[in-house]
C-alpha cells in the first residue's frame, strides 16, 4: 500500500494527502488552489522552496505567485537562466553577466569578442523565446560539491568555481534546461514554458533584461531614466576591476588569503575620495546655499551628511545642519494613508511653507528662529534657538524628501546642491547571481534596529516592505534629480556585518511569517566567510550600524 502524507494549503486552508515523495507542483495540482502565471515557488513551513522541493514529511505549503517577493526572485532567476543558454546557444566562447539592477529590470554585460549590435539583441530575444516556447524542463540536480566544482571547471566557469570552493559544503545543487547547467542560490520553475513574458533592449555597451511588474504583472516594468545611477554602478565596477573583485568568490579567497586589511583601506580610501571630491564640487559652484542629502533607509545617510561636512570645512565651507524632522506639521494635520492612519512619509506632513520662508530669510543675511517638533505631544513649537548664517556658512540638511523639488520649491535652484546615498552593491555572487542591493540594507536595518532601538530581526523584516513602499512614493521617483551619487555600499561589508546579522536572523519563530526571509538571508550569508569587526576604523559608514564610531549619533 503506497504510503501517503498529509499537506496543509494555506492559500486555501485545506489538508490534501500525496504519496511521500510528491513534488511541491504534485500538491498543488490536487490543491484547488488557482494562481495566475503560477504558482511560481512556495513557503514550505515558512522556508521558500522551488516547485521541484518533495515532500516526505507533514508540511505546511503556501503557494506564491510573481507578485510576492519570493515568486518575483524565482521568475527573474529562471529568466536569467534562459538568457545565459540562449546567449551560450548562439555564441562561442562568450560571458554573461548580470549585474546592474536598473530602469525596472536588469543590466546585463555580455562579452562575445566584438561590440553588440541591435541584430544580436534581436537573436538573443528570439532565441529565449524558443527555448521557452519548447517547454523545456528545468531539471534540479543534488551533486557533491567536489563533484560541482569539476563540472564548472571543465566548462571554464571560473567564478562558480571560486564560490563553490570558498563555501566550505560537502553538497550542492545545479540545473539544466536542455543539458545547459548553470548553478543558482534559490528556487527556480519547473519548465520554461512559465516564463509568459520578457523584455530584451540594447542598453548603453549591453542588454537591459525586462521583466513582469509586480504591480500588474501582465505588463512590463516601466522603463525609467536612471542614467546617473547606471553610472555610479559602472564606476564601481572600475575600482571593483581594480582589485580583481567582483564576486563573493573572489572575496572569499581574499579573505582567505589574509588580504581583508588591504581591502578594507583601500575601500574606505576610495569612498573618503568620492566624499571629497562632491566637497570639491560644491565648493567650486559659487553660490551654493544648501546642501541637501537624500536616500532610502539604511542607506547610511546621516554618517554621509557627517564625512562631506568634514570634507566641505577642509574646503573653508562651514556646515550648519538643520533637520527637516522639526518642521512637521501639528499631528492632526498630518496626510493619512489608505488605512486612515497618520502617514508621516508624506510630504505633506511637512510645514513646506514655513521651510521655504524660513531658508529664503537665511540665505537674505537675516536672522529666523528655528522650530522644534514635540513628538509626545504632536506639536510644533519654538525652540528658542536663533539662526542666522555667516558669508562661509551653508546649511546641510538630510532627509527622505530632500531630492522632491517641492521640498524647496521657493529657493532658487543654483543656491541648492542635491546628493543622493544609498547602497548599491555592486558585488555579485556569482557572474549569473546577482545580490539586490535591497538585503544589503535590508540587513543593515536589522542590526541598527536591535542595537539602538531593541528592535527584533522578526519586527524589522515585518516593517520592510512598509518601508519599501514608503521609498518607492519618495525617494526612488527623484533620484534622477542630484546633482552627485555616493555608494554608500562596501565591497568587504557583507563578510563584516555577517556575524552580527546571523544571531538575529535565527532568533526570528519558525512558525512566523518573517521566518522565510530570515532563512533566505542566513542562507545567503553563509557563501560569505566573515571578517572582524575590530578591522573596521572608527570613521567607517558601518560604524552607523554596527556601533563603535568616531561620530555622535
Amino acid at each position: 500500500m503506497e504510503k501517503l502524507v498529509k499537506i496543509h494549503i494555506v492559500n486555501n486552508d485545506k489538508d490534501v494527502e500525496v504519496p511521500v515523495g510528491s513534488t511541491i507542483e504534485d500538491v498543488y495540482a490536487l490543491s484547488g488552489v488557482e494562481i495566475e502565471h503560477g504558482p511560481i515557488s512556495a513557503h514550505v513551513n515558512n522556508k521558500v522552496e522551488g516547485m521541484h522541493y518533495r515532500l516526505y514529511k507533514q508540511k505546511q505549503v503556501e503557494f506564491l505567485d510573481i507578485c510576492s517577493s519570493s515568486g518575483s526572485r524565482a521568475y527573474t532567476r529562471s529568466l536569467f537562466f534562459v538568457l545565459c543558454k540562449a546567449v551560450h546557444d548562439l555564441f562561442t566562447p562568450c560571458k554573461v553577466a548580470i549585474d546592474i539592477p536598473v530602469s525596472n529590470g536588469y543590466f546585463v554585460n555580455l562579452n562575445i569578442g566584438r561590440p553588440i549590435t541591435l541584430d544580436d539583441v534581436g537573436a538573443i530575444r528570439r532565441r529565449m523565446q524558443e527555448i521557452i516556447d519548447a517547454g523545456y524542463p528545468i531539471h534540479r540536480h543534488e551533486t557533491s560539491t567536489k563533484e560541482a566544482i569539476e563540472l564548472f571547471d571543465n566548462l571554464h566557469n571560473r567564478s562558480k568555481v571560486k564560490l563553490l570552493k570558498s563555501t566550505g559544503r560537502l553538497y550542492t545543487t545545479y540545473y539544466d534546461i536542455d543539458g545547459y547547467v548553470d548553478y543558482y542560490y534559490g528556487a527556480l520553475l519547473t519548465n520554461t514554458k512559465q516564463l509568459y513574458l520578457f523584455g530584451l533592449e540594447k542598453y548603453f555597451d549591453g542588454l537591459l533584461l525586462r521583466l513582469p511588474s509586480r504591480e500588474h504583472p501582465n505588463e512590463l516594468g516601466e522603463m525609467l531614466h536612471q542614467d546617473k545611477m547606471f553610472g555610479i554602478f559602472k564606476e564601481h565596477h572600475q575600482w571593483q576591476d581594480i582589485l580583481g573583485l567582483r564576486t563573493i568568490g573572489d572575496l572569499n579567497e581574499t579573505i582567505m588569503n589574509g588580504h581583508s586589511s588591504e581591502l578594507i583601506q583601500i575601500s574606505e580610501a576610495l569612498q573618503e575620495k568620492k566624499i571629497a571630491n562632491i566637497a570639491d564640487e560644491i565648493a567650486q559652484r559659487k553660490g551654493v546655499k544648501l546642501v541637501l542629502i537624500a536616500g532610502p533607509s539604511s542607506s547610511g545617510k546621516t554618517t554621509t551628511c557627517k564625512r562631506l561636512s568634514v570634507q566641505l570645512a577642509v574646503n573653508g565651507i562651514h556646515p550648519v545642519g538643520i533637520s527637516l524632522d522639526d518642521y512637521f506639521l501639528d499631528r492632526e494635520q498630518t496626510p493619512k494613508d489608505d488605512k486612515g492612519d497618520y502617514d508621516f512619509e508624506h510630504l505633506h506632513a511637512l510645514n513646506l511653507p514655513l521651510l521655504n520662508e524660513q531658508l529664503s530669510a537665511l540665505f537674505r543675511g537675516e536672522e529666523v528662529e528655528l522650530p522644534r517638533y514635540n513628538f509626545q505631544k504632536g506639536k510644533s513649537e519654538w525652540s528658542g534657538k536663533k539662526l542666522q548664517l555667516k558669508g562661509n556658512e551653508v546649511l546641510v540638511v538630510e532627509g527622505i524628501h530632500a531630492l522632491n523639488p517641492e521640498l524647496t520649491s521657493e529657493i532658487p535652484g543654483d543656491q541648492i546642491f542635491r546628493v543622493y546615498a544609498s547602497a548599491l552593491t555592486t558585488i555579485l555572487l556569482d557572474n549569473h547571481n546577482y545580490i539586490p542591493t535591497t538585503d544589503n540594507r535590508l540587513l543593515r536595518r536589522i542590526i541598527r534596529d536591535y542595537k539602538y532601538r531593541g528592535v527584533s530581526a522578526q519586527e524589522s523584516i515585518r516593517r520592510w516592505p512598509s518601508v519599501r513602499a514608503g521609498e518607492n512614493k519618495w525617494i526612488f521617483p527623484f533620484q534622477e534629480n542630484a546633482d552627485a551619487m555616493f555608494n554608500t555600499a562596501m565591497l568587504f561589508e557583507l563578510a563584516v556585518i555577517k556575524s552580527q546579522a546571523e544571531p538575529l536572523l535565527e532568533q526570528v519563530p519558525e512558525n512566523s511569517k518573517e521566518h522565510a526571509e530570515a532563512y533566505r538571508l542566513l542562507k545567503f550569508l553563509r557563501y560569505i566567510r566573515p571578517i572582524p569587526e575590530t578591522q573596521i576604523p572608527p570613521t567607517s559608514l558601518l560604524r552607523e550600524f554596527l556601533g563603535g564610531s568616531s561620530f555622535n549619533y
